[in-house]
């Protein structure tokens, strides 16, 4: 003889909760301190700006640097906190690295204005990616309020 099963009620789906970590994102988001946010992405982009100065190869050693830096503490910053535009901006920021050293070594042509576009591409692309991923999916992937 077989045992009915209970009845249960039919529930709303499930809500994924957060990556361990991700619970309360916003004490732990660099991005989202002033402090932080000046030590990890605004000095380096300072920096960025004064080797615009300089000859090819110090800024390209530079500029490499620093968004390998940046990319870095993006990629850091999302696994810390699940800041949303913390996923597209630290890949973009590295490509970009890439595409410096690919312009810098000759195998990027991107004609007399090379550096200008380097530099407008990084800028423009990771603000747009910040604006657009946060408005999209929220501050916080994974956490149930939208920022």
């Amino acid at each position: 003889m077989r045992m009915a099963r209970p009845h249960r009620a039919l529930a709303p789906p499930a809500v994924a909760e957060p990556r361990s970590g991700c619970s309360d994102p916003a004490p732990s988001d660099w991005a989202g301190d002033w402090r932080s946010f000046t030590l990890l992405w605004g000095f380096h982009v300072a920096l960025m700006l004064v080797a615009a100065f300089l000859e090819p190869v110090p800024r390209a050693v530079i500029w490499m640097a620093m968004l390998m830096w940046m990319g870095g503490a993006c990629l850091a910053n999302a696994r810390r906190c699940c800041r949303t535009h913390c996923h597209f901006t630290g890949p973009f920021l590295i490509v970009m690295a890439a595409a410096v050293a690919a312009y810098a070594g000759g195998l990027l042509d991107l004609g007399d204005q090379g550096w200008a576009l380097l530099g407008d591409v990084a800028l423009v692309g990771a603000l747009c990616l910040w604006w657009a991923s946060e408005r999209v999916w929220g501050t916080f992937t994974g956490s149930r309020t939208r920022g």
